[in-house]
């Protein structure tokens, strides 16, 4: 069942002492077996002593570990210098005069405007 947190944690059982023995005639106890039930034995705890954090951090175990390891390096993700301008700039301080030559754009336009209109005379004439 679902433990909720309103602290209903279902049914009210009282045992009687009665019932307490039947259950140990039933399954009888860790140093007598089951006398009703063949082949049972009442499940042990796997740890005799619980106190795991004082064993784990005795010497006897930790002279037996192996060191700690460190953590492995981390490394800054690499930016993309096309989509990133200032990563662009590290690597090529150029970069900037570059595109704004190249997007200078009175030269480019006028030079696009007459190739258009040579084309267009070109068609005009040859082309009908």
């Amino acid at each position: 069942p679902r433990w909720r947190t309103h602290g209903n944690f279902g049914r009210f059982i009282v045992w009687t002492e009665s019932a307490f023995k039947t259950l140990n005639e039933i399954y009888g106890s860790h140093k007598s077996g089951a006398p009703l039930k063949k082949g049972y034995t009442l499940p042990r705890a796997v740890m005799e002593n619980a106190d795991l954090e004082r064993l784990i951090n005795s010497n006897e175990i930790q002279s037996v570990l192996k060191p700690k390891l460190d953590a492995p390096k981390t490394f800054q993700a690499r930016l993309n210098p096309f989509s990133h301008k200032k990563r662009m700039l590290e690597l090529n301080p150029f970069a900037e005069e570059h595109s704004k030559a190249s997007t200078d754009s009175a030269a480019i336009k006028s030079a696009k405007a007459e190739r258009v209109k040579a084309g267009k005379e070109y068609n005009k004439k040859f082309k009908k």
